[in-house]
């Protein structure tokens, strides 16, 4: 969607050993990627660096040249507040449209939460939110 309600995440390799993470992090600054939200999930081998970045198009780019193991992936993301059962809102329109969420992370700002998560159909995902009166986050607000 050339809205911008579908956003485009960084996903990086990061072998699970020490000092690999302090590397990714240093090509990040050395290409000037600044990350807004990320999680880092593990597994014994190797951990996933999910990021949601300045120009993910150009650091994608940056980031291949570097040599480093990045994949871009869509995301969608939501505005919450931060009281009791605000995540329910959008998991109860999710489930009650047969939309999966397959993982997800927030970001607790000053001025508003925001969830980004991948859905197995992110199109319908944004329709169902935007029904159920769910504020989206737009890659112009990251």
């Amino acid at each position: 969607m050339a809205d911008g309600r579908i956003i485009t995440q960084l996903s990086i390799f990061v072998n699970n050993e020490p000092g690999r993470l302090a590397y990714i992090a240093s090509v990040l600054k050395d290409c000037g990627i600044n990350m807004h939200a990320f999680n880092l999930a593990e597994s014994a081998d190797f951990g996933i660096l999910r990021a949601i970045v300045d120009d993910p198009e150009a650091s994608y780019e940056k980031l291949k040249a570097k040599g480093v193991i990045v994949r871009k992936t869509d995301v969608i993301a939501v505005s919450i507040e931060d009281t009791p059962g605000a995540l329910f809102m959008a998991a109860d329109a999710f489930g009650k449209a047969g939309i999966n969420i397959e993982y997800g992370y927030a970001y607790a700002g000053k001025s508003e939460s925001v969830f980004y998560m991948r859905v197995n159909d992110s199109k319908k995902a944004v329709e169902v939110l935007e029904k159920a009166g769910i504020r989206l986050v737009t890659t112009g607000e990251i």
